[in-house]
């Protein structure tokens, strides 16, 4: 799973070390019935993201997953085809060196704004990249709306009664406050 947030160097050709935990995220990925498949390359797979200005990546493990929720759609589907061009179609497999980085494609870095750095953010079962800049803005918009989907998370959760933090009104916390 990818987790945290990690802001790394991006070099003059373009490389970037991609965090120790992600890669091991991605290493330990492709895991199907207790067994591991090496069948794939040491790396990760990114790609423009669809909604914004940054990068979207993951395992090859991610990427079968996709796969597999498309093949529930007809092959002609226009709704498949314009994300499998999205996605698939735009992705770039970059290996990872001896150090741990990969090559940015000049074309992604452009895209996403990286020029000396790039902030890696951990999405659960995928990752972003983005400026960090970019991404310091993106976050202060995105607490209150997360923040929101947490009450309404803990509303229909069998956990409902656990803590939601100083302040909440919801379900185990009824604004004490404290």
């Amino acid at each position: 799973m990818f987790l945290s947030r990690f802001t790394n160097t991006l070099d003059a050709k373009g490389r970037v070390s991609v965090p120790a935990d992600f890669r091991s995220a991605v290493a330990s990925g492709d895991i199907r019935h207790g067994i591991k498949y090496n069948d794939e390359f040491d790396g990760i797979v990114i790609w423009p993201s669809i909604d914004g200005k940054w990068l979207e990546g993951g395992g090859m493990a991610l990427l079968r997953s996709h796969q597999a929720m498309l093949n529930n759609l007809k092959p002609h589907d226009l709704a498949r085809i314009a994300f499998e061009r999205a996605v698939f179609g735009e992705s770039h497999r970059l290996s990872f060196d001896a150090s741990g980085r990969v090559s940015l494609p000049k074309e992604l870095a452009e895209f996403a704004g990286l020029d000396k750095q790039a902030t890696f953010v951990g999405m659960g079962q995928r990752f972003e990249i983005w400026n960090p800049d970019a991404y310091d803005a993106k976050v202060k918009l995105v607490r209150k709306m997360a923040k929101e989907t947490r009450q309404r998370l803990y509303a229909v959760s069998q956990f409902s009664t656990f803590d939601q933090g100083p302040g909440d009104q919801g379900p185990g916390n009824q604004g004490s406050g404290s």
